[in-house]
């Protein structure tokens, strides 16, 4: 698991009008530290460190030293994040304080493997449909990944991977399948494309077989 260090300023003034300015004149994002058992905490980190750090997948599910300026360093994971409409701006950030001995949920992006040597795309014409691109796990901050691989290699036209069928980390469960068996939802699957090699193919044999009878007759 990759470790970032995000410097930051602890933020006295609070409100809309307060975080506007600091947006504004600062290039700063008002952000909040929460969690375990010390209060929250009205933080600033620089618009410019941040959009830097963002550029790397790993960020959103990794561990993050905040060094505060005159308030020390928190072990943190990024939990919520807000981005301006129309402008290239984070507006606002959540960070959640972690301990190493208690267990954190977080969402974990899926990276799909092996989907152009995929049997039901390679021989049989389908193409691969996502029904999720992350998942809801939970475990000890040390064992956070920071993707989890869903290998579509074998998967045929038809059928259907679901969360049990993925390789979870050591140390690492889903949510979901904490929930009971009826919760062990698509991950994805391997369908037949409209008007895809196999329609062609169903069709070419109609008119065959309409041809033998023809002539036949």
């Amino acid at each position: 698991m990759s470790e970032y260090t995000l410097n930051a300023k602890v933020r006295q003034d609070a409100g809309k009008g307060a975080s506007r300015r600091l947006r504004r004149l600062a290039n700063e994002v008002p952000a909040i530290v929460y969690g375990g058992k010390k209060d929250p905490m009205n933080i600033s980190v620089l618009q410019k460190d941040l959009i830097k750090d963002l550029e790397d997948e790993s960020f959103y599910t990794s561990l993050i030293t905040l060094e505060i300026d005159g308030a020390g360093s928190e072990q943190v994971v990024l939990k919520d994040l807000q981005r301006h409409p129309s402008k290239a701006q984070i507006t606002h950030a959540d960070f959640l304080r972690v301990d190493a001995t208690t267990k954190i949920t977080m969402r974990v992006p899926l990276h799909f493997i092996n989907e152009e040597k995929c049997h039901g795309v390679k021989m049989q014409g389908g193409i691969v449909a996502h029904a999720m691109t992350e998942l809801e796990v939970t475990c000890l901050p040390k064992d956070l990944p920071e993707f989890i691989e869903v290998d579509m290699l074998n998967v045929e036209v038809g059928q259907t991977l679901h969360i049990s069928d993925l390789t979870l980390p050591e140390g690492v469960e889903s949510v979901a399948l904490s929930h009971g068996e009826d919760h062990d939802l698509p991950v994805a699957n391997v369908v037949t494309p409209r008007g895809g090699v196999q329609e062609d193919d169903a069709a070419e044999e109609g008119g065959d077989d309409a041809a033998e009878e023809k002539s036949e007759d």
